[in-house]
């Protein structure tokens, strides 16, 4: 991944709603949503929607495809990890500098009297 496509996607990632949608597509696997679901969920306006579905298409971080009358949005999981492989690279060099500042696992851990462990700082 180029800096230009990694600006674009890090920028459309960048808004509270885009944010939102984005994630509850990546929960919704390649299957997605159709767009009136995901406005209900999130509490969105359908138009105000549109606008943020159509920054995260641009950015290439979901998909559109019709299917019958319904507009359905997926996240796209390829832009997804290589702008993930973009920060590790570009941002902790060989990524070893990352691993115990982001290991998912860690967030899981408590201290021995079950207090969940703090998640990572990424």
């Amino acid at each position: 991944m180029d800096t230009k496509r990694a600006l674009a996607g890090l920028g459309a990632l960048a808004q509270e709603t885009r944010l939102a949608v984005f994630r509850l597509l990546v929960t919704q696997g390649p299957a997605g949503l159709p767009a009136g679901v995901v406005a209900e969920r999130l509490g969105v306006l359908p138009a105000s929607l549109t606008f943020h579905l159509q920054q995260l298409v641009h950015a290439g971080l979901i998909t559109q495809r019709r299917l019958g009358r319904q507009q359905i949005y997926a996240a796209e999981y390829s832009c997804m990890n290589d702008l993930l492989a973009y920060l590790t690279e570009n941002c902790c060099g060989q990524g070893a500098s990352c691993a115990p500042v982001c290991d998912p696992a860690d967030s899981f851990r408590g201290d021995h009297d079950e207090t969940p462990a703090r998640a990572c700082k990424c």
